[in-house]
This record gives C-alpha cells, sequence and structure tokens, in this order.
C-alpha cells in the first residue's frame, strides 16, 4: 500500500489533524498489532532486575509472575523450553535479573516481558564462587561417601547449631519433642546470615565438639536466596564440619536449595524439620521396638529355662547306684578291650598285603629284574651309566653289565641311532 504524503500509514489522517468523529477508526487488534510492533522494532534485549511475585507454573511448563520493586510492577512470562533450562527454582520473594523482550500480550493488550534467561540477583559471581569451592573440596575427598559417618540410633543427646530466632529452630525442637521426649537437646547459638555468621558456625561447631554432651549435630536454617545462605557456602565452615568429632546432619534452606555443607555433612536433610525426623525415630517406634524385644527375650528365657528341666530330668535318670555303675564300665572296657585286639589283628594283616604288593612292585621296577629280562648297562670309564651312542667314541674303554656277570669292552664304531633309541628292543637268548 503506498503512502501519501504526510499521512498516517494506519488512519490515512493528516498528522497533526484531529481524529473526526467520521473518520476511519482503528480495530482493537489493529491497535495492539501496532503497538507490539512498535516495541519489538523500538526495544531491544533488556537486563531487567526485580522482585518476583504472584508466581504461577501452568500445566504446560510456562511460568507467569509479576516482577516489581518498589515503585513499579510489570507482568512477566518465560515459556516452558527456558523455564525447564534454570539451574534454580524461582519463588515468589526472590530478587532476580532476567533478560528479556518487552512484549504486548495482543489478546488483552497487556504489556508484558518475555523472559529468556534468569538468574537469581547478584548470584552469578556468587554461584561461580560456589562451583569453584564445590569442585576443590571435592578433589580433597571431602564429599566422599567412605568419610560419611554412621548415626548413632538412637542418640543420646542432640545439639542443634542455629540461630535462637530461626523458625526453623522452633519447627526442629517441636518434631523432637513430638517424636523423642526422653532424648535432651543442646542449642549452640549462632548468626546464620551476615558477614559474620561463618565464623560464629564454625566456633559452635567447636564449642560442641569440646563439650563432647551430644552424639549428633544438626545445622539447621531455614530458606532462603543464595545470599542468605552464603554462610553455609563458606570454605571455613565446610572444613569445620568435616573435621568435626560429632556426625553431623545438615538440613539448610528448602528441598531444592544446596549449599557446601550438604555435601560435606554426614547426612543432608532437605529440610530443618526432616533433619530432626532423621536422627530420632518416632517414640511409638521405640517402644514397638521395646515391646517385641521384651517378648523375644522372654520367649528365649522360657526356651532356656525348659531345657535345663530337661537336662535337670535327664541327670536324674543317670542317677544310679556306684556298683551299678562300676559294673557297667567294667563291661564296657571289656568290649573295648576286645575290639581293640580284633582291629589290631585286622590291622596287622592289612599292614602285611600291602607290604607284600610293595614288594612286588618294587621288584617290578627294580635294575635286577630288567637286566634279566635281556637288558645290559653301559658305562665309560668315569663309570657313568652310557644312555647315547654319540657319548662314545671309537676306541673308548667301556663296561657292561649283565643280569649275570659283566664284561669289558672297546668302541671299535659308533652308530648313533636315528630314532633316538625309540625302536629298541631287548635282547633274547636264542641257546
Amino acid at each position: 500500500m503506498e503512502r501519501e504524503p504526510g499521512k498516517d500509514i494506519m488512519t490515512g489522517v493528516s498528522r497533526g489533524e484531529n481524529l473526526a468523529p467520521t473518520s476511519a477508526a482503528l480495530s482493537v487488534s489493529q491497535l495492539n498489532r501496532t503497538v507490539a510492533g512498535l516495541l519489538d522494532r523500538g526495544l531491544g534485549p533488556l537486563l531487567v532486575r526485580g522482585e518476583i511475585s504472584n508466581l504461577t507454573r501452568a500445566a504446560s511448563g510456562h511460568n507467569y509472575f509479576t516482577l516489581k520493586d518498589a515503585y513499579a510492577q510489570v507482568r512477566a512470562v518465560m515459556f516452558r523450553g527456558r523455564a525447564q533450562a534454570l539451574r534454580f527454582v524461582p519463588r515468589d520473594g526472590d530478587q532476580v535479573e532476567v533478560n528479556c523482550s518487552a512484549s504486548l500480550y495482543q489478546a488483552r493488550g497487556e504489556f508484558q516481558l518475555t523472559v529468556e534467561a534468569m538468574r537469581p540477583a547478584g548470584a552469578g559471581d556468587l554461584y561461580r564462587l560456589f562451583l569453584e569451592l564445590k569442585e576443590k573440596l571435592a578433589l580433597e575427598g571431602l564429599f566422599d561417601q567412605e568419610r560419611k559417618r554412621s548415626l548413632p540410633a538412637p542418640p543420646q543427646c542432640i545439639g542443634i547449631v542455629t540461630s535462637p530466632q530461626a523458625a526453623a529452630l522452633r519447627d526442629v525442637l517441636t518434631t523432637l519433642a513430638r517424636r523423642a521426649p526422653q532424648v535432651p537437646v543442646i542449642v549452640y547459638p549462632t548468626l546464620v546470615q551476615g558477614t559474620d555468621a561463618p565464623a560464629a558456625i564454625v566456633a559452635a561447631i567447636a564449642s560442641a565438639g569440646r563439650h563432647a554432651r551430644c552424639d549428633v549435630l544438626l545445622m539447621v536454617r531455614g530458606g532462603g536466596s543464595i545470599e542468605d545462605l552464603w554462610a553455609f557456602n563458606d570454605e571455613r565452615v565446610a572444613r569445620a564440619v568435616a573435621s568435626s568429632p560429632i556426625p553431623i546432619v545438615s538440613g539448610v534452606g528448602h528441598e531444592t536449595d544446596f549449599t557446601i555443607v550438604d555435601f560435606v555433612a554426614d547426612l543432608r536433610a532437605p529440610t530443618p524439620t526432616a533433619a530432626a525426623v532423621a536422627v530420632v525415630p518416632e517414640r511409638a517406634e521405640l517402644l514397638a521396638r521395646v515391646r517385641i524385644g521384651a517378648q523375644a527375650m522372654a520367649r528365649a528365657m522360657a526356651r532356656s529355662l525348659q531345657s535345663r528341666e530337661q537336662a535337670l530330668d535327664g541327670a536324674a535318670r543317670l542317677l544310679r547306684p556306684p556298683s551299678a555303675q562300676w559294673r557297667e564300665r567294667a563291661q564296657r572296657l571289656d568290649a573295648f578291650a576286645q575290639r581293640s585286639a580284633r582291629a589290631l589283628h585286622s590291622s596287622l594283616e592289612q599292614c602285611a598285603q600291602r607290604a607284600r604288593a610293595f614288594a612286588e612292585q618294587l621288584e617290578l621296577v627294580s635294575p635286577v629284574a630288567v637286566l634279566g629280562r635281556g637288558y645290559s648297562i653301559v658305562r665309560d670309564p668315569g663309570r657313568r651309566v652310557v644312555r647315547e651312542a654319540a657319548r662314545l667314541n671309537s676306541g673308548d674303554a667301556i663296561e657292561v653289565l649283565f643280569a649275570v656277570g659283566e664284561i669289558s669292552a672297546l668302541v671299535t664304531e659308533v652308530r648313533p641311532a636315528e630314532n633316538d633309541g625309540a625302536g629298541l628292543i631287548p635282547l633274547r637268548d636264542d641257546g
């Protein structure tokens, strides 16, 4: 469509003129489409910072929320493909930075941001530091499963490292009181947020180790942003947890929150309440165990008593006059002597048979017996047995032994056998 000079492309009205009632009006769709085009062309990619509120995760996987500050707010949408790539779970109240573009949802004429990427505000550098420390400590073996210690079952005393003002402490104490009211609890107070928190947490762990009154420690704190939880990503705290003489269970943040302490601790619980549940069984469960143990003990005692009663009955039956016992023993001794004599006779006969068999076997392999079958033995001047003709030379003096007698001879000719003697046959007496 050609544009007339000085005319608006959409209305055809000269710029600067007031719209008369008879002028061609824009439809709402045309208006919204025009505004959307202006936004697309007029604003490029944006980086916007604000607080998330009214977050909704639709069944489609898209995230809808409001981004606000102290003075204004704007609707935003993050479509499923982008939302699935997030490395954290956004929640209401989170301060975030978003890469986005400004757009207009034409169906309702609502201005909104289409979010392409999101990260916790100021968390980019923190997350990098988190990954660097995680890799460092992992290489040192602080996360290895082999160094994780088993928790006492049940514990005799439980220590809690947290802030006395933390809501997490109330949740943990309530859970422990319900599940195991008989187990004493000691709170080692500390800061859990701020620049002074890491040193305070390290001191609390050290205090628990020195007192040695607890056999398990809970480190708990409620959820928050990465900045709020940063004390539990401090290297000093991680090393204190690793070197603690007392097994430590971490219950820091929500289920989706992970800190360095979670990887170093002997057990990671998804929440503070879950940490309390992990260290103590339900009181009813303990009572059930006691009942089962008592029943098993009663059955074992009954079986032992029955066995002893049977043994006593058997002993009573064996109680007889001494003369009868001596007669019985004398009879057993006579029977034993007879069995021994028979066994000795049989044994001697077997030995004689084996001796005769051995003699026959020796006779079969006796060198004299071999000579008797027509073989002879040849020895060189050193009286060494000659097994190969090639060892002799013409003119050598040799001795030849027969089954009866021997002779001395001189070698006149050496003829080594081509088949290395395999075809030799014994001499036969033809006379």
